[in-house]
């Protein structure tokens, strides 16, 4: 039997009991009406009208007294009146009681009692006849005696009348008592009989299903929900609900294990993009401010062999040209003496030759039992796997690489070799570009000193020749012969300078190299920020998308790691960015606008920014300011506030509890003289960021303003962070014309003094903002630019029903998304779609122009830059060229993000700008302002 069928039956058979039983208990209610009734209504009554009778009856036998003997003529008019009036009130209410009466003896009564009163009657009007008389009987005493008996007897039977009918009344009461003492007591059983039918039924259907319910209920509890990998199935015993609901849950099982299988895939293959694309920016990183090939090659295998994991390593470097090439070995990881690997080889010679001949990455397996040994401090043992890879620019090999591990390589492990290799070969060319320039620029300063010391010879020798001018008719030989000389040393004069100028020219070519070195350098990052924000940009909006709290689909779980996935995106993002600061700075790519700002808006700035993170951290915040401070001040101010936001920042972090304070004055001159030039600023600004927090050693006060660098290894794994911060502070205070220095006591907290100067007219040129700090260096912040959209903004009105639909500006809409990245396109569209819209795709600008050409109603146009065969300038400059599209939004998308990228999408046509990673909420806003224009 279904279980189904069970509960039907079950609560059936309870219906049916509580139906009887309220029929019964109907059916005595109704009883005991009729007899309350008949008590109230018909009992009563005859009661209180035999009663009424009495009274009037009494009444009227007091007035006829009243009128024989004590009452004067008016008096006694008034008596006959009242006597008159209950008589017939009487005669009314026994034809009353007539017409009610049901009992045979009642009727008796009541006829009894109407003759009596008949006779009553006649008595009583001969009485009244006699008194209204003038001269009154002298048989007045007998007619009063003979009503007197006669009274006697109507009131006996009135009495009796009464009697009766309480009697009745107090019968059908007992009846109607004992008609409910019959309803309590089989209400009483017919309760106790419901309730165990009731029970008996409740037990049968419970112990039917329960056994199912227990089984179902095991393999629930059974379920391990951290590893989803493995889910129990429940045993179909029955083909009712309950063998459906575990069919259900067996089908849910095996979805389960599959999406939990996809998750760990897509989890596992994220982490290794993270980790090559972090170490492979910590390499990048390393290339910075190296000079010396040797150095250079040092640093890379020392890097290199631990993120591998390889236990030997060796890097030669390409020496010679022709036949004299030959590739040396500059550098070892954990070599034994001179055996780690050869002094050199030639193109072709062995293995590694044949590698470098062939540009191709080898990885070998098998290593043979005589291979060179890994040694440690305990004995040697053998490799289990090596690499060997050429270092490749402008298609000739540079360099080679070889790792020996005991261990064989990973995937990711050869996938972060190949990228690292792709930049080691530019990074090689321009460190040795360099190395020339500085051989060369040592070799013309030395020449130039030469040169130099020959023109003093030559001056002091004039000047001898002056003062000697009256000796010279006397000295001609001596002076053609000096004149000779002189002629001898001028040619050799006029060649050094030919010299010098062949190594000028020489210098001229090495700076062109060095420029389109630079050029290489800005390609390839703009490059690695576009290959490294493609892929951000669905991640990031597909994992915002899976943690929107509205979707029902996820649990909280799974929401959670959506989240965890966002967070992640967003940290690689971030030390994208970072790096790309100090990538501009090396190359020079800078701009600083001095302006005028208002210095008395800057302690409300500093409280709106970070009164909610002192909250939340439960921490004291003051700014101050003196009132010395000017309140006109010039300098960037884009950069003066980023500057003091990583200030802040920092302290927040690094502050567990106590206070964080903010103090603004003017700075003393002489103070700011002795950390860096002071000359033409109009006046200094000193501003103390102050925390009670962890503070900092006194050897790691220079550290921490190094790149990548923070206090110490606890501190970054405690508190995170790329060290970045600190770095970029100080080289925007000296693009600024100022400084930051730090003075902290290890757990005492630290207070970090930014000198600014105002410059009303800036700097004359970028050497001067070098000149005026003690550092040669610079750095600047990725250029953002806000879409113009948003600073548009349409006021928002929330509706409600279907007021929403009909303000929604997306709904209905047509988008058209060019983009060659599938992970893109799939994000876009999903997320676009939710808003209402319907979405056309095209993977380059061929595609772009069909669809427009087979005349789509297209509201709108996300275009890519990037794309192969026909790019996003290209395609639209062609659509503008197309008088119908002139006032088409095209919105350009590009994850290259690099300088006048903005106004060269512009000039192409484009409508707005935005970069990637997309932000959702931002790209909805620009599309919000242009499709409701």
């Amino acid at each position: 039997m279904g279980f189904k069928r069970k509960q039907m039956l079950g609560f059936g058979l309870i219906l049916l009991f509580l139906a009887i039983l309220l029929s019964f208990m109907v059916f005595t209610l109704n009883n005991l009406k009729g007899s309350m009734t008949e008590i109230v209504e018909d009992r009563y009554y005859k009661v209180s009208a035999s009663m009424e009778i009495r009274q009037l009856f009494t009444q009227s036998d007091r007035e006829i007294l009243f009128a024989a003997n004590d009452a004067n003529k008016e008096e006694r008019a008034e008596s006959l009146e009242v006597i008159n009036k209950n008589h017939d009130l009487i005669e009314q209410k026994i034809a009353e009681l007539s017409g009610t009466l049901n009992k045979t003896k009642a009727r008796q009564l009541l006829k009894e009692f109407e003759t009596q009163y008949v006779t009553y009657s006649i008595t009583e009007s001969e009485i009244i006849q006699n008194i209204q008389s003038k001269n009154p009987s002298t048989d007045l005493s007998m007619l009063m005696n003979d009503q007197r008996d006669k009274r006697t007897k109507v009131i006996s039977t009135m009495g009796a009348f009464k009697d009766y009918q309480e009697s009745v009344m107090n019968d059908t009461l007992s009846n109607a008592k004992k008609t409910y003492e019959d309803m309590i007591n089989f209400t009483v059983f017919a309760v106790i009989l419901s309730i165990l039918v009731i029970s008996v039924t409740i037990v049968w259907m419970i112990r039917s299903t329960s056994k199912d319910l227990q089984s179902i209920t095991k393999v629930i509890n059974n379920i391990d929900f951290k590893n989803l990998s493995v889910v129990p199935r429940i045993p179909i015993r029955t083909n009712d609900e309950i063998g459906d609901i575990a069919r259900s849950f067996n089908e849910m099982a095996a979805s389960l294990e599959t999406y939990n299988r996809k998750e760990k895939d897509f989890t596992d293959k994220i982490s290794g993009q993270n980790w090559v694309q972090t170490r492979v920016a910590d390499i990048a990183t390393m290339y910075q401010r190296i000079v010396d090939v040797e150095v250079l090659a040092d640093r890379f295998i020392t890097r290199l062999a631990p993120m591998m994991g390889a236990s030997l390593g060796a890097f030669y470097i390409r020496r010679g040209e022709g036949e004299n090439m030959r590739f040396v070995k500059i550098s070892s990881f954990a070599g034994d003496g001179e055996n780690a690997g050869r002094s050199e080889f030639r193109m072709g010679e062995g293995l590694i030759g044949q590698c470098a001949l062939e540009r191709k990455v080898e990885f070998i397996d098998g290593i043979p039992e005589d291979f060179q040994l890994v040694t440690t401090g305990l004995g040697e043992v053998n490799p289990r796997s090596i690499v060997i890879a050429p270092v490749v620019f402008e298609d000739e090999v540079v360099a080679m690489v070889e790792l020996a591990s005991l261990e064989n390589f990973t995937t990711l492990q050869k996938q972060f070799l190949t990228q690292v290799l792709d930049t080691l070969g530019i990074t090689i060319n321009n460190v040795e570009g360099r190395m020339e320039i500085e051989r060369l620029l040592k070799e013309s300063q030395a020449q130039t000193e030469e040169l130099q010391a020959q023109s003093e010879e030559l001056q002091s020798q004039s000047e001898e020749m002056q003062a000697q001018s009256e000796e010279l008719q006397t000295q001609a030989e001596e002076l053609r012969m000096i004149n000779e000389q002189l002629e001898e040393r001028n040619r050799e004069t006029e060649d050094k300078s030919k010299e010098l100028q062949i190594a000028k020219l020489n210098l001229e070519k090495q700076a062109e190299e060095l420029k389109l070195s630079s050029k290489y350098k800005s390609e390839f990052m703009a490059n690695m920020s576009h290959e490294l924000r493609t892929p951000l940009n669905s991640i990031l909006i597909l994992s915002e998308m899976l943690s929107d709290t509205s979707d029902s689909k996820l649990n909280e779980e799974q929401k959670e790691f959506a989240r965890v996935i966002n967070s992640s995106g967003q940290d690689l993002l971030t030390l994208i960015n970072d790096i790309l600061d100090l990538s501009k700075v090396e190359v020079g790519k800078l701009e600083v606008v001095f302006e005028e700002m208002n210095m008395s808006e800057l302690p409300d700035l500093l409280h709106r920014n970070f009164d909610h993170v002192a909250k939340k951290k439960n921490i004291d915040f003051k700014v101050t300011k003196d009132k010395n401070v000017p309140d006109i001040f010039f300098t960037d101010e884009q950069r003066f506030q980023q500057i003091l936001k990583n200030l802040l920042s920092n302290a927040f972090k690094f502050t567990e509890k106590g206070s964080v304070s903010v103090q603004i004055k003017k700075a003393d001159e002489e103070n700011v003289a002795q950390w860096i030039q002071t000359k033409g600023a109009n006046s200094w600004v000193e501003i103390n960021v102050k925390d009670t927090g962890i503070g900092i050693s006194k050897d790691k006060q220079k550290l921490i303003f190094e790149a990548f660098q923070q206090g110490d290894g606890a501190t970054m794994r405690k508190y995170g962070g790329t060290g970045l911060g600190l770095s970029i502070c100080r080289e925007f205070a000296k693009l600024l014309g100022g400084w930051v220095i730090v003075d902290s006591q290890e757990g005492e907290g630290s207070t970090f003094t930014f000198f600014i100067p105002s410059m009303p007219e800036g700097f004359k040129n970028m050497g001067e903002a070098i000149a005026a700090s003690p550092e040669v260096a610079a750095t600047a912040s990725v250029e953002e630019t806000a879409p113009i959209a948003e600073k548009e903004q349409p006021d928002v009105v929330i509706l409600d029903g279907e007021g929403q639909k009909n303000a929604n500006p997306f709904f209905g809409k047509s988008v058209l998304v060019v983009d060659d990245d599938h992970r893109n396109i799939f994000a876009l569209k999903n997320a676009l779609k939710n808003e209402g819209m319907e979405i056309l795709t095209a993977e380059n600008g061929y595609e772009c122009l069909e669809i427009l050409e087979k005349g789509n109603s297209i509201d709108a146009i996300l275009m890519d830059i990037m794309m192969p065969g026909m790019d996003g300038y290209e395609t639209m400059t062609r659509i503008r060229e197309q008088s119908e599209y002139d006032n088409l939004p095209i919105i350009a998308l590009t994850a290259k993000a690099m300088k006048g990228d903005r106004e060269k999408c512009l000039k192409a046509g484009a409508s707005d700008y935005v970069s990637k990673p997309l932000k959702l909420e931002q790209l909805l806003s620009v599309l919000r302002v242009w499709l409701t224009n």
